[in-house]
């Protein structure tokens, strides 16, 4: 298919799915790489009612947090 072709059929909104070889796709920027950050435990108390109030993990707060403070630089 040529990329004219597909691009037509992404603007219409297609599912294009099945033209991609998704085996070798990854996200750029995306690689986990482990940190160590140390709280004070009342941010730990804070950040794990804030969890249990999303039904998440601690983790996923923190993350969230931090990617949203890192879009409005």
């Amino acid at each position: 298919m040529k990329a004219k072709t597909f691009d037509e059929k992404f603007d219409k909104g297609e599912d294009v799915s099945e033209f991609l070889d998704l085996s070798k796709a990854s996200r750029p920027n995306q690689k986990p790489r482990r940190v160590n950050v140390d709280f004070p435990e009342w941010m730990i108390g804070s950040l794990d009612k804030e969890a249990k109030r999303l039904g998440v993990t601690r983790q996923s707060v923190i993350k969230v947090w931090i990617a949203e403070k890192l879009k409005v630089a």
